[in-house]
This record gives C-alpha cells, structure tokens and sequence, in this order.
C-alpha cells in the first residue's frame, strides 16, 4: 500500500528536466504545481496523458499551477518526446528512482507472466505553500486530466 502524502509537506526532490534546467521543489516557490510520474516516453496512454495536460496547460496557468512530468527516461529521451508532442511544460528525468521513491510511485507489475518494479501512474498537487493537496494513484488516463483540472480549480483556484 502506498503511503498517503495528502496533507503533508511535498516531498524534497531535485532532478534534472528538459530545456537544460535541474527542478527541485524549491523551483515552483509560491506557485502550484502539478506533478505527474508516467512509466515511459511515447507509450500510448503516456503520450495521450501528457497531449492532455498540454491541451489544458493555459487553464493550469491561470491557476497559477504549473506542470510537471517525470519518468525514468534520460533527458535525450525527454527532449525528443517533448519537442515531438510540442509539451509547453518540463519533463524531468529519474533514472536512479530517487524521486519516484520520494513520492512512493514505485510497484510491483506484470506483463506476459513477467514481474518488475515500475512506475505507477500517479499525479500530485502541491500547493503553493508546498504542501500535497491531492494525490491520484494507479491512474487511468481517460478523464484523469479533467478531474486534476477541476480539482485544481476547488482547491487552489
């Protein structure tokens, strides 16, 4: 079972992201941001998930919310990935869990009878003052965006 982080201090993370950039919690100081933990770049669920959060970003930002992808992929990975999807937002890369373990996204899946550790979707937001608001776990990327949207709406807006 993972640990519930609602209500709780975001936490501590620094990784490097996509336009040369290292981000930590300290980056986003005074604004909210949405993070996001996907399995991997240009899969078709992740792809769709993160077209969706680039398609709402300008609604985000007048939030004062900011997006955040992360993934176990290398930066090289995430350029390309974002420059193909034109995502307006920073993807950072994990390749040593740090970060994904912070947030306890990791777990135990299967595929073909085969077992691996591997992220589990999941989407934080964080407050401006750092603080988790919401947490989503174990998500399905129909509607998910939306419902990050509008709660984003109800709690900070």
């Amino acid at each position: 079972m993972a640990k519930n982080l609602e209500g709780k201090n975001c936490p501590k993370f620094k990784a490097d992201a996509t336009s040369d950039q290292i981000v930590s919690n300290e980056t986003y100081k005074n604004k909210n941001v949405v993070i996001y933990f996907y399995p991997k770049d240009s899969t078709p669920g992740c792809t769709t998930e993160g077209q969706e959060f680039r398609d709402s970003y300008k609604k985000f930002k007048k939030l004062n919310t900011e997006i955040l992808g992360i993934s176990r992929e290398s930066i090289k990975s995430h350029e390309n990935f974002k420059s193909k999807q034109n995502f307006p937002f920073e993807l950072l890369s994990d390749p040593d869990e740090k970060v994904c373990k912070a947030f306890d996204v990791m777990k135990l899946k299967s595929m073909y009878g085969r077992e691996y550790m591997g992220v589990d979707r999941s989407t934080f937001l964080i407050n401006s003052a750092g603080k988790v608001m919401k947490e989503w776990r174990s998500v399905k990327v129909k509607g998910h965006v939306q419902e990050v949207l509008d709660t984003t709406k109800e709690l900070v807006g």
